[in-house]
């Protein structure tokens, strides 16, 4: 293992400059955002990597003190899967080893104090495998807690591992959504159960018996909590556990077709027949609240309940509005805070007298914190406390001071305090400080621009990522990179998947541009990506890659390349056929649409009937309608550029078909072409011997074109 635990010892030596290579990120450390217990005294988070030499991975939980700063060993391993802070003291603990003495695919649930893990005691082994644990202690000192995991449509708990085996492996379907993502869907869904420990002390006894809140909830479709893709942030559990609140998507709509999400409360002791919907359509004053709902959660007073919901009952990407309800059955009282904020929040946290909800939210190319009081009304502005990076998580200490943990473009992770005003008291992590593998990473690497376009009144940003030893009196080619999405943006964060120092490090500068669709400079922006895929966002590439040429002397905009995923794909694939695909050397499509046409053969259809204006039909033949006028293929007769391909056959939004499709004509055109495919894999890469080779051909290839490379052949 290669654990960095104080960035003291590590400092001294770090080299003042570094290339950071495919292989060097995908084995540097992984961190969880740390979780403080209830006295704020210390934190715990989770520390993973893989090493290639061995091909193994390792984790660990380590200690922060957050008194004295100091890093420490909590506990080596990856048995201790989920812990949560709760019981008579502020070092009581649960938490969940993800194995059972039985093997039978379960996982056990121990008690514990957090200063005494080798003491732990035996709660209950369980024959599912539950996750998503949340808990509270009640006035008696008993423990409510909350787990999920999948259920048959009776509400029993499926597991896989035990489940007996059908004789045919057919599959048959009655309605859309038969997939979703890398999964084929069937009658098992997720839901939400709550069981009961007694005692105290430390010591607990559980008789096996939980209750299943969700299953059961039917109408068109089924409830399901949390949602397929999602986990325990779609519920929680009352501070004094005698109340839960779930979200599924609403019942009475087609899967498929809609965005619409509805949160029910319902008792502890109760069951899914008293589940009460707090904001089903209609219900509450504000008629156009219809589309997607996020983050439920009680306030430490537990009378009220915080939530975000969209407006656009079939669109994935509005605008998120927080709301406050009121924790009684007999009248919610929902209320909206900051009803007309630009600004689309998709995190919340009370602060510990109940009285604020600080908010994560987009803006500018960060995601940044904001502060919103239960006071603000509709008018309300909320300003930020922070400025640069994208947080994991963040959690409101006892003196009402926030932990962060974040990261940047430049540091896979910063552990810090921060104040209600905005103040950072104390630093305590820095990854690039203290990982050799990013040693020398900082935010001397990146700056950005704003530049003009003619599909929008405001500028539209850009960041710009040096390579290692950055000499401005030096060219070097151009890594153009469209973001996928299409709503979404490029921010300020580490990723492992699409990491901009890496590519900057093969020799590029990295131009990642936030054009029309991109989200964080309000809805106007993102919204204006609806039926005008191949035009606006495409103009605006253009003046981007106008102003780099135009104003960056040190970026060679003659030998660059193209690379984009998901949307960035696409409209890699729109570059090639248009102007702006023959000042480029290479380009790269990651799992990207090829033919607009065939959008249907995706699993949210919701997303193409919006992003599209309508559905698709005879008139998506028609040169007037958005998916015939911005399908790619009408321009293949002028593909020309070199080009690598990447599908993989797991990913059920853009099937391989796409990728094939791509490849196929780029060969029949006798266009250089390339071609990689994963069958293990879905819409990303993420086993790091897959993303090694991932890096390794991409760059083989753009490399041998732009110039970088001497090697005989891109292939």
């Amino acid at each position: 293992m290669r654990f960095q635990s104080r960035a003291a010892a590590a400092l001294a030596a770090l080299p003042t400059v570094f290339g950071i290579t495919p292989e060097g990120m995908l084995a540097a450390n992984r961190y969880g955002a740390a979780v403080p217990n209830p006295s704020g005294d210390f934190a715990i988070y989770t520390v993973s990597n893989y090493t290639f030499e061995t091909a193994e991975s390792a984790s660990q939980w380590n200690k922060l003190d957050l008194k004295t700063g100091d890093i420490s060993l909590w506990y080596a391993g990856s048995d201790i899967s989920e812990v949560v802070f709760v019981g008579s003291t502020p070092t009581s603990i649960l938490y969940i080893n993800g194995t059972n003495a039985e093997g039978d695919g379960g996982v056990s649930l121990y008690s514990a104090d957090a200063n005494a893990l080798e003491k732990a005691k035996l709660i209950s082994s369980f024959p599912v495998p539950y996750s998503g644990l949340k808990a509270a202690q009640t006035a008696k000192g008993d423990i409510h807690f909350l787990v999920y995991t999948k259920a048959y449509p009776n509400g029993t708990a499926y597991s896989e591992a035990t489940a007996s085996k059908p004789a045919s492996s057919a599959r048959i379907y009655t309605s859309t959504y038969v997939r979703h993502w890398d999964t084929w869907l069937d009658d098992k869904k997720n839901a939400v159960f709550g069981g009961v420990l007694t005692g105290g002390n430390g010591t607990y006894s559980f008789s096996g018996e939980l209750t299943n809140y969700v299953t059961g909830i039917c109408n068109v479709t089924c409830a399901e909590s949390p949602y397929d893709q999602s986990d325990q942030s779609d519920y929680d559990i009352s501070p004094d556990g005698s109340s839960v609140v779930f979200l599924t998507k609403d019942t009475s709509l087609p899967l498929a077709n809609y965005t619409a999400d509805v949160i029910y409360y319902v008792p502890f002791s109760g069951t899914a027949d008293d589940a009460v919907p707090i904001n089903a359509r209609g219900s509450t004053k504000y008629a156009n609240a219809q589309g997607a709902a996020t983050s439920p959660r009680f306030s430490p007073s537990g009378d009220k309940i915080a939530y975000l919901q969209m407006n656009g009952i079939a669109y994935e990407s509005d605008r998120n509005i927080l709301y406050v309800a009121s924790s009684s059955s007999e009248d919610f009282n929902v209320t909206a805070l900051a009803l007309d904020w630009d600004r689309s929040p998709d995190t919340i946290a009370w602060s510990k007298d109940s009285s604020t909800i600080f908010v994560q939210a987009p803006d500018l190319g960060n995601e940044r914190i904001f502060p919103v009081p239960l006071s603000a009304g509709d008018s309300y502005m909320p300003t930020n406390i922070t400025d640069q990076g994208v947080p994991a998580g963040f959690y409101v200490l006892p003196d009402d001071n926030l932990l962060v943990s974040d990261s940047k473009i430049w540091t896979s992770r910063d552990i810090y305090t921060l104040t209600p005003e905005g103040e950072i008291p104390k630093t305590y992590f820095q990854a690039n400080l203290v990982d050799p593998g990013l040693a020398g990473l900082g935010p001397k690497d990146v700056t950005e621009f704003y530049y003009t376009s003619n599909t929008s009144e405001i500028k539209q940003q850009s960041w710009v990522i040096l390579p290692a030893d950055f000499d401005e009196s030096k060219t070097y080619p151009l890594a153009f990179l469209p973001h996928g999405g299409p709503q979404g943006a490029w921010y300020n964060s580490w990723s492992t998947r699409w990491n901009f120092k890496v590519w900057a490090d093969q020799g590029y500068v990295v131009i990642a541009p936030n054009p029309t669709a991109s989200s964080g400079w309000g809805q106007n922006l993102t919204d204006s990506i609806q039926g005008r895929w191949g035009s606006y966002p495409y103009w605006d590439l253009v003046h981007a890659w106008d102003y780099v040429n135009d104003n960056l002397k040190y970026v060679d905009t003659s030998n660059g390349i193209v690379a984009g995923a998901s949307f960035g794909g696409y409209m890699t694939n729109w570059i090639q056929g248009h102007e702006l695909g023959r000042r480029f050397k290479a380009l790269v499509t990651h799992d990207g649409s090829t033919s607009t046409l065939n959008q249907y053969a995706s699993e949210e259809l919701w997303f193409m009937n919006h992003d599209f204006s309508g559905q698709f039909n005879q008139t998506g033949f028609e040169a007037s309608s958005p998916y015939y006028e911005w399908n790619p293929l009408l321009y293949v007769n002028n593909w020309a550029t070199p080009h690598f391909v990447v599908h993989n056959v797991m990913d059920f939004r853009l099937p391989i078909s796409e990728g094939i499709l791509l490849f196929n004509m780029l060969q029949t055109r006798g266009v250089p072409s390339k071609f990689l495919s994963f069958p293990d894999e879905n819409h990303w890469v993420i086993n790091p011997e897959n993303s090694r080779v991932w890096h390794r051909e991409i760059f083989k290839f753009i490399n041998y074109y732009s110039g970088l490379s001497n090697a005989p052949s891109p292939y």
